[in-house]
């Protein structure tokens, strides 16, 4: 189940912080619940990435991207995701997340996450793209950027990313060798 409960605390606790110009962090601690562990009794992969969102949202309600959303009536979607598991959290663990913005490209929106344990060890790390969309089809992100007070430009994006997204582009899309029947 969704953690609409945890999401909208997460919510409500951001609406007092300072906002947050492209690149700043949003930190954010959480724990990990029974309800989101596996059956190894560790922090779930799945609900890892769901957990992400508790970072995402509150970084777009800093920025104003979520006043921008809703002004002109777009949604926003996950179109991508590259992660990387290190270290295990463990049930009632506490954690801290970390969200910014990185930048843009044509297409596409760049967000870096990452949870890191108590002891300062990173747990996992994870490159969102997101495509923000409108009732006839996705929007520029260069559109959006604009209207957030962001520069005419990306900033350069890390060279990881920029590999990904190279990377991407080699990925035959509908996938081949599975087929519906």
């Amino acid at each position: 189940m969704y953690p609409l409960i945890r999401m909208a605390f997460k919510s409500w606790q951001a609406r007092c912080l300072p906002d947050l110009e492209l690149g700043q962090d949003h930190v954010s601690t959480h724990r990990c619940w029974p309800w989101d562990i596996d059956p190894w009794m560790e922090l779930n992969n799945g609900r890892t990435l769901t957990l992400y969102d508790l970072g995402r949202i509150p970084l777009g309600a800093r920025s104003g991207l979520v006043s921008v959303l809703k002004e002109n009536e777009w949604g926003l979607t996950v179109a991508g995701s590259t992660i990387r598991y290190r270290r295990r959290i463990l049930p009632f663990e506490k954690f801290t997340m970390r969200s910014r913005g990185v930048g843009w490209d044509d297409k596409f929106f760049y967000i870096e996450q990452s949870m890191w344990k108590k002891n300062g060890e990173c747990a996992s790390h994870v490159v969102i793209r997101s495509a923000f969309t409108s009732k006839s089809g996705i929007v520029a992100p260069e559109k959006v950027a604009a209207l957030l007070g962001f520069p005419d430009q990306s900033p350069a994006l890390p060279q990881f990313i920029q590999d990904w997204i190279a990377l991407e582009a080699t990925r035959p899309w509908p996938p081949m060798g599975i087929k519906d029947t």
